[in-house]
């Protein structure tokens, strides 16, 4: 049997010996350079097994996962923070903490505010569910964060004390993330500057240094944080103004249809009115005919 090492070494003697040396070449090259493919392949998925979704992706799994309208006023923010936390989320930097939770819970809320509707909790579940996270877990840790922040009483000094060996979860997450800053393993984004800046408030600090203070602690950078802070109450503002704005046309929209129901029911009247009389009028020109 004529195998692989003497078809190289050997010369084809015949045309037929040459087509079958040919033949067995270019599958023996075919053969390696699949097997070549493959191992870079599965190489490379050892190395990356990131594979995250589009935004088209999360963008549509959202619109499945609600079954309620969102009026216009809120849905083009919405969809806008869809899209932005979708970087965030994907990312690979990014990890899931309790201060981001916070800060997320509390934006939500906000711009939801005034939209009077079971379909609230609806939003909220399939807004987290499309970025593949957990609706439960971000409320329960955002509870749990203003729980402990009230703990505090209001002391900055204690908040910023050593929070590794603390049960309290505000001090024990920021200690956490100090030390992942410090190592270059933290992820920054604007949900948590505004997480930040909710601590704040439920503590209650009166010192107009607090935040830098808190920043400088967890080794984060200021300039971001005032930054992002600005840039959400601008947000909200135009929200504000957008929504009292929705409010004028509603009411303006109320009063119109009131004012026409009333000129409808009055043109009711003043047709039953009419009809009523054309037939006493037939008698009354009948009786001066006769």
């Amino acid at each position: 049997m004529i195998n692989a090492q003497s078809l190289s070494t050997c010369r084809p003697s015949s045309n037929s010996s040459r087509r079958q040396f040919r033949t067995f070449q270019t599958r023996r090259h075919r053969e390696r350079r699949t097997t070549h493919s493959l191992q870079v392949i599965l190489a490379a998925t050892r190395q990356d097994p990131f594979f995250p979704p589009t935004v088209s992706e999360t963008k549509a799994r959202f619109a499945g996962l609600h079954t309620t309208p969102i009026p216009a006023v809120y849905s083009t923010v919405v969809l806008e923070l869809l899209v932005q936390q979708h970087f965030m989320r994907y990312n690979k930097k990014y990890k899931y903490d309790p201060i981001f939770a916070l800060g997320f819970v509390s934006a939500f809320d906000q711009i939801l505010e005034g939209f009077d509707s079971p379909a609230k909790d609806d939003i909220f579940n399939a807004y987290l569910k499309s970025l593949d996270e957990d609706p439960k877990k971000y409320r329960s840790d955002a509870s749990k964060l203003e729980t402990a922040c009230q703990e505090l009483n209001g002391s900055l000094d204690e908040l910023i004390s050593d929070g590794s060996k603390n049960s309290n979860l505000l001090k024990s997450s920021l200690a956490s993330i100090g030390e992942n800053a410090k190592n270059g393993d933290f992820y920054y984004t604007k949900f948590f500057a505004i997480g930040l800046f909710r601590v704040l408030e439920l503590t209650g600090f009166k010192d107009p240094k607090a935040l830098e203070r808190l920043v400088k602690m967890i080794n984060g950078n200021l300039e971001f944080v005032n930054r992002d802070l600005k840039l959400y109450k601008n947000i909200l503002t135009k929200l504000s103004a957008a929504k009292e704005m929705m409010k004028e046309l509603t009411e303006r929209e109320k009063k119109r249809s009131v004012e026409r129901e009333a000129n409808k029911a009055k043109a009711d009247i003043a047709e039953e009115s009419q009809q009523t009389q054309s037939p006493r009028t037939d008698r009354i020109q009948g009786s001066k005919g006769a």
